[in-house]
């Protein structure tokens, strides 16, 4: 894994940044609406794809994530349509879809942003397949990862981003 500090314009504060490739694991996940999503494909699709890992009830990081998701569909505007993002729950016993759907709408999520939840193994496997194991809800941590469709490589953030850091490491990504 290769690690590179980046310091986004306008902060000293830098952030870490790691071109990596992850294998994603075949599982199904349930997305907000009930609906049985195949994570690989979703993932694989012909768009670019931010993903993160959250849960429902977080006071803490999750909702600045999210906040961060939000604005950035809004500075997209029609664009965010062609943007895949993907919040993957952490809690899967307590992350229902209407929970999920609950949660989306109170940040003011446009289609196209789904968060995922499954059975507990499964979300094990995925938090394992990106290097993102918490044993303990309450001791995650934040990571944001993006991924341009045809490409095996993801660009993992370590850190949390403001909304004009997501967005300039989203045009770097475009630029690949």
């Amino acid at each position: 894994m290769l690690f590179l500090t980046i310091a986004p314009t306008g902060s000293a504060a830098g952030y870490e940044r790691a071109i990596v490739q992850y294998k994603i694991p075949p599982v199904t996940l349930v997305n907000q609406e009930g609906e049985k999503i195949e994570f690989d494909k979703l993932l694989n699709a012909d768009k670019p794809v931010i993903l993160d890992f959250i849960y429902g009830t977080c006071t803490t990081i999750c909702p600045v994530l999210s906040i961060g998701f939000s604005h950035f569909q809004k500075k997209l505007g029609a664009e965010a349509q062609s943007v895949q993002l993907v919040s993957i729950s952490i809690d899967p016993d307590n992350d229902t879809p209407l929970i999920m759907k609950e949660y989306l709408e109170r940040y003011n999520a446009q289609p196209g942003w789904d968060f995922l939840t499954g059975k507990r193994e499964d979300i094990f496997q995925v938090m394992e397949a990106f290097d993102a194991v918490v044993t303990n809800k309450m001791d995650h941590y934040p990571l944001t990862f993006l991924h341009l469709p045809g490409t095996s490589q993801w660009v993992r953030i370590n850190q949390l981003l403001a909304t004009a850091e997501l967005m300039e490491e989203y045009k770097l990504l475009l630029k690949k």
